[in-house]
């Protein structure tokens, strides 16, 4: 997990954090939540949707939102707890931690999640948006790091279990990806309740 933390201003009356995550659909690996506050004279039209920007536009727009943001924060859910609690709970908890490691720091006035579902905050004004991460700048930065912070991590595991491909497809349900299970059975990465539902489908 990461996160970057700074004072805030006590006089600011509150401040909007944006979250998205990153790898709800996969066979492997974690999903990743991101919370994110911007200034006020960051340039938001240099953001978007990660899923519209290409790998390097992501990794160049992480520097910066990471640099500039007033604060940040990335969580990670592992397969383990995915299979345990359910994708869905799994990410409604990986989006509250990474807003309450913000709002220990900061006064944050409204909290914007992207999708249709609110994560469980008590503190705040919560706030689902559908395709939040074309709308809303704070939620596209967030989109940004949820999605650059996973892929980094899956990226790593590549090198653990080459024969996957995690480094191509970053755990998501390919061709290759599907070739590489039923040859070598599943690694320790698998969400062994997603090739459970996708076989019972199978048959």
């Amino acid at each position: 997990m990461e996160e970057q933390l700074t004072l805030f201003d006590f006089s600011h009356p509150g401040y909007i954090c944006g979250c998205d995550e990153a790898g709800r659909g996969p066979l492997a690996g974690p999903v990743c939540a991101a919370s994110c506050i911007l200034p006020d004279d960051f340039d938001t039209r240099l953001l978007d949707d990660s899923k519209k920007l290409s790998e390097k536009k992501r990794a160049e727009l992480e520097i910066m939102i990471k640099e500039k943001a007033l604060c940040w924060s990335t969580v990670f859910i592992f397969q383990d707890e995915i299979d345990e609690i359910n994708i869905l709970n799994a990410t409604m908890k990986a989006m509250k931690l990474s807003y309450l490691r913000i709002s220990r720091q900061f006064p944050v006035s409204r909290f914007l999640v992207d999708g249709n579902r609110k994560p469980p905050v008590a503190d705040t004004e919560v706030e689902a948006i559908v395709k939040g991460d074309a709308k809303i700048p704070q939620i596209m930065a967030a989109s940004i790091l949820a999605k650059t912070e996973r892929d980094r991590y899956m990226i790593n595991m590549d090198r653990l279990y080459p024969e996957y491909g995690f480094a191509i497809h970053k755990g998501y349900g390919t061709r290759r990806h599907y070739e590489a299970i039923k040859e070598y059975g599943p690694t320790p990465l698998h969400r062994l309740s997603f090739l459970k539902s996708l076989k019972e489908e199978q048959e």
